[in-house]
């Protein structure tokens, strides 16, 4: 009888549970059944349970000579920011959400897209690059990790309640896809598990944090009705009929839209709209796949697209 309960556990186990290897111990891809859906837990980047873990993870496609490529020209001594970002702060970083589907939706060259669209993002937003730049202005991407010269301290009152200003804190941009004023700081340490309310400067001290920030502000919503630039680059977002009467489309326009709003779409064909495409192509190119990947220009371009938060709808339509 012994015998048979034994049998029994070890079917039981063996349906539940299948452990497959690929490589070494620390890729190790854990897989269950819950409810009829195969989850995962994969290595050290993918460690809770999740259909994203079921496929692969950044590292697997993304390896340290890629990241030195892209962001080739940040440790250069006119850059702002030497020595404070690498690849190892970057991948820690995604750890955190890996499992919710940052770069590990889709097939690989979803992925792929997402993480180059992402890194887009970064790598326009604190580029020191210009035309004549050496190695091309494209190649300056995580120049900065901090605004150089704050204009104001981006403090708001409305948010008195909720984020109150710390005295003598100030909440200019800092990260690498930079987080301003109090509320922002307040919400992204709320989910961090960070206090960046009261010590804003953890960001510009830490490079993981620096990413984690970053990452984020790409899969978070601005609002519950919204989605998050995640949402719309994978395929998530369904544009309702005012989404469609705005000239908003899925893709990699939409995640400008969604993050920048006025700042860089509805404005037509201008420069600022412009660098963010020339950083996804680029990283497109250095990454392998072909720039065709990306779809065609209605999906890249944000030219004519209505601002998700017009500047005068809220407080928090500011980045």
């Amino acid at each position: 009888m012994m015998k048979v309960s034994v049998w029994i556990i070890l079917a039981l186990a063996l349906v539940d549970l299948a452990i497959v290897v690929n490589g070494d111990d620390s890729e190790k891809t854990v897989v269950k059944t819950v409810n009829g859906k195969k989850v995962c837990k994969r290595g050290w980047e993918c460690l809770d349970w999740s259909e994203y873990c079921c496929n692969e993870t950044i590292s697997d496609f993304f390896q340290p000579y890629q990241f030195e490529n892209l962001f080739s020209k940040r440790n250069t001594p006119v850059a702002k920011a030497v020595g404070f970002w690498d690849y190892q702060s970057f991948i820690l970083a995604t750890t955190s959400f890996q499992h919710l589907g940052f770069c590990t939706t889709g097939g690989k060259t979803m992925q792929m897209k997402e993480l180059a669209a992402f890194l887009a993002h970064v790598g326009c937003k604190t580029s020191c690059g210009y035309g004549v730049a050496t190695g091309g202005p494209l190649a300056w991407g995580l120049c900065y990790n901090r605004e150089m010269s704050p204009s104001q301290s981006y403090c708001d009152d409305f948010y008195k309640y909720t984020y109150p200003c710390t005295p003598g804190a100030e909440y200019y941009g800092r990260g690498a896809i930079p987080i301003y004023w109090n509320y922002n700081y307040g919400a992204a340490g709320d989910a961090l598990k960070e206090d960046l309310l009261n010590h804003p400067e953890y960001i510009e001290q830490n490079a993981t944090l620096a990413f984690q920030a970053a990452i984020w502000k790409w899969m978070t919503s601005v609002k519950k009705s919204q989605p998050s630039a995640h949402e719309i680059f994978v395929g998530k977002w369904k544009p309702t009929k005012n989404d469609t009467l705005a000239k908003r489309v899925p893709g990699f326009g939409a995640t400008m839209n969604v993050l920048y709003g006025e700042q860089v779409c509805g404005q037509g064909d201008i420069d600022a709209m412009n660098n963010f495409i020339s950083h996804y192509q680029y990283y497109l190119d250095l990454m392998g796949l072909n720039r065709e990947d990306a779809g065609p220009h209605e999906y890249l371009t944000c030219a004519e697209q209505a601002a998700f938060n017009p500047a005068t709808s809220s407080p928090s339509a500011s980045s």
